[in-house]
């Protein structure tokens, strides 16, 4: 099985979404709808809302409060990529150029902030009082994992620890957001709820430092969507830069922090190097597949179930991922 095969299964439920999204996007001001479908339709996985439509499926949920559930994850996480471009000041996202560099920064920090109030007045729709509670705690913890990201930028001394804080706060919260609402519509027992929520943290970890070792391995920015090298531009220091950091000599370490520190893209080859030669990747990716495997522990609730298989196969995924 692979990831077009999971693609290819949820079709009908991947155009319902889609049309729920194009609905709730639909605005009288003109610029509010070109940005916010520009970057809607750009070419992605589209992970975030397949996973709702997954377990919602599963879980036999009302097809409206499943659907609307997706939606509001997908918008509260293309805002915070809209208003990431700005800060990151990148280029390209999902294959194209990026909102802020199309129209503007205020442009991609203002529609962000209408998808995050959009999303906000679907939660209503819902009625939900519990899904309400869950998803503003995300969106805040997502809020401080952004600027956690900030005071690390440049901080050649930033340990797996803050680092793991930072990604569990920015991408993992969503992930685990969206399994635990998924729960809570499907009225689940405890034991369910915690263990889908806690699956959703551990793949999110996973997704996480998989992209992060892409931004060294890719061999195109089309492979990745992005350029390669933006986490050097924007002095983000990553596992694969850890990991060499410790494991290089005085003398390495004194380049790599200059290389950091000046965010030259000439550096990146030889930044690259250093990363490959104290084996940083493999460090790196041996500790995504310790979360993938909690994350597979995490689905002995549904185990021998259609949509355990569904899970732990995308668990697999974000290892074997390559864009």
């Amino acid at each position: 099985m692979d990831y077009n095969t999971i693609n290819n299964s949820m079709q009908k439920e991947i155009a319902d979404i889609k049309s729920y999204v194009e609905r709730y996007l639909e605005s009288d001001i003109e610029l509010i709808d070109k940005v916010s479908k520009y970057i809607i339709d750009a070419p992605s996985k589209k992970i975030r809302p397949i996973l709702v439509a997954i377990i919602g499926k599963a879980l036999n949920l009302d097809k409206d409060k499943s659907y609307k559930l997706a939606v509001i994850i997908e918008f509260i996480h293309t805002a915070t990529l809209l208003h990431d471009d700005v800060v990151d000041l990148s280029g390209k996202r999902r294959g194209k150029e990026t909102v802020n560099k199309v129209w503007g920064n205020e442009a991609s920090v203002l529609v962000g902030d209408f998808l995050y109030s959009r999303s906000f007045e679907i939660m209503v729709e819902l009625d939900d009082m519990e899904i309400m509670k869950i998803l503003s705690r995300a969106t805040n913890t997502i809020a401080k994992g952004e600027v956690l990201q900030l005071m690390c930028v440049d901080q050649v001394q930033t340990n797996m620890d803050e680092y793991l804080k930072v990604i569990q706060y920015k991408t993992a919260t969503l992930f685990e957001a969206l399994c635990e609402c998924t729960a809570v519509l499907g009225k689940c027992d405890e034991n369910v709820r915690t263990n889908l929520a806690m699956y959703g943290r551990n793949i999110g970890l996973a997704f996480q430092i998989s992209d992060d070792v892409l931004d060294y391995t890719a061999e195109s920015d089309e492979q990745i969507g992005k350029n390669i090298g933006d986490d050097l531009s924007g002095g983000k220091i990553t596992l694969p830069f850890i990991y060499a950091f410790q494991n290089s000599s005085n003398e390495k370490k004194e380049i790599l922090r200059n290389i950091i520190q000046n965010r030259k893209i000439e550096d990146f080859m030889i930044l690259r190097d250093i990363i490959l030669e104290t084996n940083s990747i493999k460090l790196t990716q041996d500790k995504a597949k310790e979360y993938v495997e909690l994350a597979k522990n995490n689905l002995k609730v549904v185990e021998d179930t259609e949509v355990g298989k569904l899970l732990n196969f995308l668990a697999e995924f974000a290892l074997k991922r390559q864009k």
